[in-house]
């Protein structure tokens, strides 16, 4: 099993405030985003009757599912790359194959992703 070096822990403490900060900027911009496709749903719904054209559009505003289908599939193929990698033996040092491997795996998560909706196209008319 590998352990945690005090040079990976130093490499660690740099990259962590600027990934706390992208999620949570991810997380603001999702409630944000959110929050104003309510209200604009809400104007639509308020100025009177809705015709074919306004339900359309409302139903892609909340076009959610789609989005949050992609990125966890991403981030789940991401995941299954680096359970993998733990047990492939390589030199750090040396060895490109965690980048290969890692992008691999993402790329699959993009390629079940976009299966997933083709076949979800096909079957809405």
């Amino acid at each position: 099993m590998k352990t945690l070096y005090k040079k990976d822990m130093d490499k660690l403490d740099l990259i962590l405030p600027y990934i706390m900060t992208t999620i949570i900027f991810i997380i603001v911009m999702v409630i944000i985003i959110s929050l104003f496709n309510f209200i604009l749903r809400k104007r639509i719904i308020g100025k009177g009757p809705v015709d074919n054209n306004a339900l359309q559009f409302m139903d892609k505003l909340s076009g959610f599912g789609s989005e949050t289908l992609k990125w966890g599939l991403i981030l789940f193929f991401g995941g299954m790359g680096l359970v993998v990698l733990e047990f492939v033996p390589y030199h750090a040092d040396e060895s490109t194959l965690p980048y290969g491997l890692e992008i691999m795996f993402l790329a699959a998560g993009f390629l079940v992703y976009f299966l997933i909706m083709r076949k979800e196209q096909k079957r809405t008319p």
